[in-house]
This record gives structure tokens, C-alpha cells and sequence, in this order.
């Protein structure tokens, strides 16, 4: 055997590919406020807990916007990623704001329920306008002082049309004094809680208000596709283990019982070797406004503040007052500070260590801080959480959107002018850790993304229903073909990259568009060469493109592509049930159509265009004709094919009105000409005496208005002028002597 053969029959060496790196996630932390590689604790699983609502009012775009944003992230680290999450969220039904406002609502609805006489409500609403009045004076932040002012403003209103209504004695219209108490609804009720709040005993006022809005809450999230908890707490259902943390608390030597309350001693934490305090905003400890509004309104008297060793200090077991809920302890009757309701609901579910905690930007300090603090104390480590995540503002022109400033718009009216999905991309198309402003303008920017995306979809639908089948639908890849694949190959490397790089949604979506427009011109180009799109690597593109979007959550359903229509009452799709009807309508249409053209029947082609442009759109229906191409058919929701037409038809109306417009100028143009023709000449000038003073035979001016000879290139461009207006009237005369 030769040399040769020996080596051919000897299996050579292998060589595996060098690659390419790949991106790992990182997350922006707030504990490093930098982005960190993820790693969580074991393995896959990923324990997560999330700062839920106070469930005392609405739910608003604010919140909409840090669910939404916790919702994104959730479904990505579990869906795209493939992380095991436990996903724990509590509901704050124990709180300041809860029992004033509680408080507040059964006085007001009391006071109502009493009151018949005009001059007895003229008589409350008037002290209770003072206190509001000391209440403004005392206001230091800008943003609450403005609200003040026009809460105060409104009542202010009120009382003169009440006195205007008691001086008339002849007036009977109840409706006056109706609209007074509900405009003074809120001075009066902090004056009645101010005057009667601590006679409220009866626990069960304090708990109808939270049911009720964590109902509603929980109606909110489902009709913006905010998947629930995988477990939810309330505060109300976990008094006694909070008892216990505290208790453990105290062991420990972090706490200390004074007048019935149990405080939290931040000095003795933080000197404590083995722990630091504030360790999201350590530049905001002593911010005393700050820590005021983490105690509460009701805990925040100097009682109260006389309680604490150092003003640092803070509850977390009150002490309850009269008008307060109260439940036992060790140490009397008493409530759950803020804090350490979150501290002690994760710490239950998800144990001495937490993968990411999520919350809103303006809970790092007090709120955050404390919680971590409080865990820390009692289970004696320096990681209660790993990954702390918070969520932008969202402001409308520059100001927070809050409960508290009255400037919110709630969950329910978004909806109203805008989709589940449209708020979804909004929030998609931002980076999810800065502010975001709601505007028109926003939404205007989201609601033309997915009309972008949703076109494409249709778009490609269509192109698979005219594809062939069987082998004769893999057509072979040209140039086009083979830039586009690069083009989706590159998208998704991006995507990834995106997405790896802190959840950077926005990039992500940019790149998803960047995408359709690449494949709208591959379709455009092969339309244009009348040949066909090579359908099964726009279906692959449609396909990534529905896959990510249902990760993000602005996708619902089994669709293989696109956005989903309706489904039908016995749970049928109603695209795959009225697609094959309308294709043989349009087809037949086209036909007829055809013969039209061949044999000139106008009125069959205008009915065909009715049919495509007033009858089909109240039915959902899109038709596209194109020279030389089968009609392209797309199902669009109803609403959406009427606001086009609305559209439609205004551009028309502006086209024309523009038409007429400029017909009306050429009218006065031509008109400022033939008046023009008719002037001799010689009366060229003679009526410009404020710029000459001086003419010469002809009527050509020679001096100008303060009698300073013209010089030759100023008589020259005259004498120019002369002329050509010279031969213009002649024409002009020669026009009308043929007349």
C-alpha cells in the first residue's frame, strides 16, 4: 500500500469554527446604577418580586406604564431568554393614604346623605375653604400647589353661585346645590375627616375601598393584556407574619418599641459592619420631606416624631390612632408600617434572597431602601436582592403623573381613544428606565408603527394566498432575495443584541421596522419586474416578526402571522372563515373588471370601484387594485377602514379646495395681466410721484422723489421697462381693433 493511500484511508483532523461571541443579558441595576451581567442564584430560576398598587383610586396611565414596562420584561425573560421566573406582586390594602381616604369617602357620603339645607352647606363649605386656604399657603412643591389653586379655585366658584342662589329667593334648582357639594367634595371631606375622622371605629370601611378598586385593578390589567401574578399578596392577609418580622427585628437589635409603635434604628443598622443603609440613593438620607412622605400622612405628627429616637428613624409597626384600623401585637393595637409589608410578603414567597425587585423610579428612596434594610435586619445578610429594576416617570407636559396632583388619566380612558396594543407600543418604543411625556404626539407615534407592521402582515397574507403550491412555490433566489435574507439575518442579530443589552425594546422595535421597509421594497422591486415575491422568506420574516411581538406582549392569540382579527361567538376565526368567500368576490371582480375595460362599460367600473370604496370598507374589507396584478385583499377591523376613508376623503377635500385655489390665483393673475396691457406707456409712471419727482417727454422719470438726478443705469433699467410695456400695449390694442 502506498503512501497515498495510507494517508487518504487515515480520517483527517478537524477543526472546529472559531464564531462569534454571544451576548449575554445584562440589566441595568439599580444598586450599581450601571449595567450588570444577569446571573441569578440558581440556575434557570429567576425569584422576582414587584412593587404592586395602592389600591385606594383608579388605575392610571402612570401605573399602566410601570406594569406594562414589568409585564415587557417579565415575558421576555421568560419567553425569549427562557428563564424560570416566579413572579410574585403584593397589593397594598393597608396604608395612610387607604385609611384617609376611607375616612374621607364615608364622612362625605355621610355629610350628603344629612345635609338639605342650602345655608347649612354654605356655613361648612366656608370654614372648609380656610383650612384649604392654610392647607395652599403651607404648600411648598409647585406641582401640588397648582392643583391646590384649582381645586380651590372650583369651590371658590361654587360658594358665589350659592350665595347668588340663596339670595334669589324664588329659586327651586336643587341642581345648584348638588353641583356645589360635588365641586367641594374635597375640601369638604378633609374638613369633615379633620372634624369626625377619629369616630370612624367600624374596621370593615377601612377594607370595602381597597376591594373595590383591586376589582377594578385587576379588570384594568386584563384589558391591557398584563399577564397576572404567578402569586399575589395582600397586605390585610399577612398581619401576623409582619408581627413576627418585627419581633425578629427587635431580637436582632434593629428595632425598638416605643409608645406602642415599633421603629426601625437606621443608626444602628448602618454602623453595624455588615450593612449599609440607603444603598439606592445614600445621597438622599436625612431628606426629611422625603422620609415624611414614606411614614405617611397619618403618622407624621409631632407626636409622633417626639416617638422616634432619630428623625432617620422609621415605623414599621404604628401605633393605631382613633379612626385608624387596628389589629393585636406585642405591643398593642396597632397597623403595618409601609415598608415592611413588601419586606415581609417577598421575604414569605420568595426567601432571604430575591433575583430582581421591580418598582416605580420615585419608590428607590424611602420606600426600596427601607424594605432592604428591613430584610437585611432580619435575616442577617448584605443581598436581600440582586437586581434592583425601576421603571421611568411618565409625565404629561413635564409633570408626573400622580393620584396625588389629580392630573391623571385613568386606565379606562386611554382605552377609549386608543387600543390595548397601541399603549403596549408606546411603551415598547421607549427605553423602559427613562421618562416617557404622554402625549398626542406619542401615541400618534405608536399608532403609526403598528399600521406600518399591521400593512406588511396583510401584505404578506395575501402574497401566500396567490402563492403556488407544492414545489413550484420554492422559487429560486436571486440577488434580491439573497440581500433580503442577509437583511433578516442581520435583524435578528440585532434584536438579540438589543434585548441582551439591558431590554432595550426600542432599539429592538426599530430594527423589527427597519425590516419591513427593507421587505416592502423587495416587494415593491419584484412587483415592478412583474415577477412574484418568493413567499416562503416573507413568510419566515412575518413569522419572526408575530413571534417577537407576541414575547412583547403586543400580540394575542394562536396568529401564525400578524395581528389577530376578531373571533367569532363559537371561537372561530373570522379571517379564516371570510377569507376564501371574499377572494372569490374579488376575483370574479377583477373579471369583470377586465371586461369592462375591453368593451367600455364606464357605469360596471364605476359600480366595481363602489364596491371596493363605500361598500366593502363598512364590512371590514380592504381591496388594492393594481395595473396588471390580482386585486390584493386585506380584513381590517371596521373602525380602522373608516377612519381611512374619513381620511381619504379629507385629503380630497384639501386637494380640491388647493385645486381651486390655485385656479383663483391664476384668474387674478391673469387678470392683474390683461390690466397690466391696457396701461399706455406713457402712464407707466405717473403714478409713482412718492418715488419720482421728475419725467421726460415720454413719461420716464428722471429725478427722483428729493430731486436728485436718476443716474444712466437707473434710467436705463426705466427706459427698459418703458419699452417693454410699449410693445405690450400695442399688442394689446392690435387685439382689440381685431375685436
Amino acid at each position: 500500500m502506498s503512501d497515498v493511500d495510507s494517508k487518504k484511508r487515515t480520517q483527517p483532523a478537524w477543526q472546529a469554527p472559531t464564531g462569534s461571541k454571544n451576548s449575554q443579558l445584562y440589566l441595568y441595576n439599580s444598586l450599581t446604577r450601571q449595567r450588570e451581567l444577569f446571573i441569578p442564584q440558581n440556575g434557570k430560576q429567576v425569584l422576582w418580586y414587584s412593587c404592586g398598587p395602592t389600591v385606594y383610586d383608579a388605575s392610571h396611565m402612570g401605573h399602566a406604564r410601570s406594569l406594562h414596562i414589568f409585564d415587557i420584561l417579565r415575558r421576555i425573560l421568560s419567553e425569549y431568554f427562557n428563564y424560570d421566573v416566579v413572579y410574585c406582586m403584593n397589593i397594598t390594602d393597608i396604608d395612610d393614604k387607604i385609611i384617609r381616604r376611607a375616612r374621607q369617602n364615608y364622612l362625605y357620603e355621610e355629610y350628603k346623605k344629612t345635609v338639605q339645607c342650602p345655608m347649612k352647606l354654605l356655613q361648612d363649605v366656608q370654614p372648609a375653604v380656610k383650612v384649604y386656604q392654610e392647607k395652599l399657603l403651607n404648600e411648598t412643591d409647585p406641582d401640588k400647589k397648582t392643583m391646590l389653586e384649582k381645586i380651590l379655585k372650583k369651590v371658590e366658584d361654587g360658594v358665589t353661585k350659592l350665595k347668588q342662589y340663596l339670595n334669589n329667593d324664588s329659586s327651586q334648582d336643587n341642581s345648584v346645590i348638588q353641583k356645589v357639594l360635588e365641586d367641594s367634595r374635597d375640601v369638604l371631606a378633609d374638613w369633615l375627616d379633620a372634624k369626625s375622622g377619629h369616630e370612624v371605629t367600624d374596621n370593615s370601611i377601612f377594607s370595602l375601598l381597597p376591594k373595590y378598586w383591586e376589582e377594578e385593578y385587576h379588570r384594568d390589567m386584563a384589558s391591557i393584556n398584563v399577564l397576572p401574578a404567578d402569586v399575589l399578596t395582600r397586605v390585610s392577609d399577612y398581619i401576623p407574619e409582619v408581627v413576627e418580622y418585627v419581633k425578629k427585628i427587635i431580637d436582632n437589635g434593629y428595632g425598638y418599641v416605643s409608645n406602642g409603635s415599633v421603629y426601625f434604628s437606621v443608626s444602628t443598622f448602618d454602623n453595624d459592619p455588615n450593612h449599609s443603609y440607603a444603598k439606592l440613593v445614600p445621597e438622599a438620607v436625612g431628606d426629611c420631606k422625603a422620609l415624611e412622605e414614606g411614614e405617611g400622612d397619618l403618622s407624621i405628627s409631632q407626636d409622633r416624631l417626639d416617638e422616634k429616637k432619630s428623625q432617620v428613624d422609621f415605623a414599621v409597626w404604628k401605633k393605631s390612632k382613633p379612626g385608624e384600623p387596628a389589629w393585636d401585637s406585642p405591643w398593642g393595637k396597632g397597623r403595618p408600617g409601609w415598608h415592611i409589608e413588601c419586606s415581609v410578603m417577598a421575604s414569605c414567597i420568595l426567601g432571604e434572597s430575591l433575583d430582581i425587585h421591580t418598582g416605580g423610579f420615585d419608590l428607590r428612596f424611602p420606600h426600596h431602601d427601607n424594605e432592604l434594610a428591613q430584610a437585611e435586619a432580619y435575616y442577617g445578610n448584605d443581598h436581600w436582592v440582586r437586581y434592583f429594576l425601576h421603571s421611568g416617570h411618565l409625565t404629561i407636559q413635564g409633570c408626573k403623573m400622580s393620584k396625588s396632583l389629580k392630573n391623571f388619566i385613568t386606565i379606562k380612558d386611554a382605552l377609549e381613544n386608543h387600543t390595548s396594543r397601541q399603549l403596549r407600543l408606546v411603551f415598547l418604543l421607549h427605553s423602559w428606565k427613562d421618562t416617557l411625556d404622554y402625549s398626542d404626539n406619542t401615541m400618534e407615534s405608536a399608532v403609526q408603527y403598528e399600521k406600518f407592521i399591521g400593512e406588511f402582515f396583510l401584505t404578506v397574507k395575501d402574497i401566500l394566498r396567490n402563492a403556488a403550491d407544492g414545489p413550484e412555490k420554492f422559487l429560486k433566489w436571486g440577488e434580491s432575495e439573497l440581500k433580503l435574507n442577509e437583511q433578516f439575518q442581520e435583524c435578528k442579530c440585532k434584536v438579540h443584541d438589543a434585548l441582551c443589552d439591558s431590554v432595550d425594546t426600542r432599539s429592538a422595535m426599530e430594527r423589527m421596522r427597519d425590516l419591513v421597509g427593507n421587505s416592502n421594497i423587495y416587494i415593491r422591486d419584484m412587483k415592478a419586474a412583474k415577477l412574484l415575491p418568493n413567499s416562503i422568506l416573507l413568510r419566515n420574516i412575518a413569522v419572526y416578526l408575530t413571534k417577537i411581538l407576541k414575547i412583547f406582549g403586543a400580540i394575542e392569540g394562536d396568529e401564525t402571522i400578524g395581528f389577530p382579527m376578531s373571533v367569532g361567538d363559537n371561537n372561530t376565526n373570522v379571517e379564516d372563515t371570510v377569507m376564501p368567500y371574499v377572494k372569490v368576490f374579488a376575483d370574479f371582480r377583477d373579471k369583470v373588471r377586465q371586461v369592462a375595460r375591453e368593451q367600455k362599460v364606464v357605469e360596471v367600473l364605476k359600480l366595481c370601484d363602489e364596491v371596493r370604496d363605500d361598500i366593502l370598507p363598512e364590512l371590514g374589507v380592504r381591496l388594492e387594485d393594481h395595473e396588471g396584478q390580482p386585486t390584493v385583499v386585506k380584513l381590517v377591523d371596521r373602525e380602522t377602514l373608516m377612519k381611512e376613508k374619513e381620511q381619504m376623503k379629507k385629503l380630497a377635500e384639501e386637494k380640491q379646495r388647493k385645486k381651486e385655489e390655485a385656479k383663483q390665483k391664476e384668474r387674478e393673475r391673469q387678470a392683474a395681466k390683461e390690466a397690466q396691457r391696457r396701461i399706455p406707456p406713457s402712464e407707466l409712471f405717473s403714478n409713482l410721484n412718492d418715488q419720482y419727482s421728475q419725467f421726460d417727454d415720454r413719461g420716464i422719470p428722471t429725478h427722483d422723489a428729493k430731486g436728485e438726478k436718476l443716474s444712466n443705469k437707473q434710467v436705463k433699467k426705466l427706459t427698459k421697462q418703458y419699452e417693454q410695456q410699449e410693445k405690450v400695449h400695442n399688442e394689446y390694442l392690435k387685439s382689440q381693433s381685431k375685436d
